[in-house]
């Protein structure tokens, strides 16, 4: 992976910063912590996604939560029913430090090691404000290349 980075940089991968990557908050699905798992489900459902980012009510990013998230608290609560899910918050279901966001000013080596493992990575500014999202997908279109250039390195 390093010789990827490498190249990249190489190739004046880096001089592009994050902010032209980023998806801004006012166009990304999110939920406050304090919504009900009843209207994450709903939310998750009607976008047809498989993980939120996750604020507070000030704007801090606090996570994201999964479908399997969500999947887990039913089989462990024993709950099934979407009423039943209106009695938890998504902070009841928030693993701590799961898809952890990258400052505004981080470097192209920081996000590209995040978003291997990762679709989206969450971006907040010095505050820790949530200001948006960079995709997997928006990398990709960005620089077409960089799938030649990984390929030698992913194992099957």
């Amino acid at each position: 992976m390093q010789l990827v980075l490498k190249s990249l940089k190489d190739q004046n991968f880096c001089h592009k910063c994050i902010i032209y990557l980023l998806t801004p908050k006012s166009s990304v699905v999110f939920l406050y912590n304090h919504c009900t798992l009843r209207q994450g489900l709903e939310k998750l459902r009607f976008h047809i996604y498989t993980a939120i980012p996750v604020i507070s009510e000030d704007g801090s990013y606090v996570g994201t939560v999964s479908e399997g998230d969500f999947l887990w608290h039913m089989l462990d609560s024993g709950m099934y029913s979407i009423k039943s899910q209106e009695d938890y918050s998504i902070s009841d279901i928030l693993r701590i430090g799961w898809i952890p966001a990258v400052k505004i000013n981080a470097t192209m080596d920081e996000l590209l090691l995040r978003i291997i493992d990762q679709n989206f990575v969450p971006v907040v500014d010095d505050r820790g404000k949530f200001i948006g999202i960079i995709t997997r997908k928006d990398i990709i279109k960005c620089y077409p290349n960089l799938i030649e250039k990984i390929k030698p390195f992913t194992y099957l």
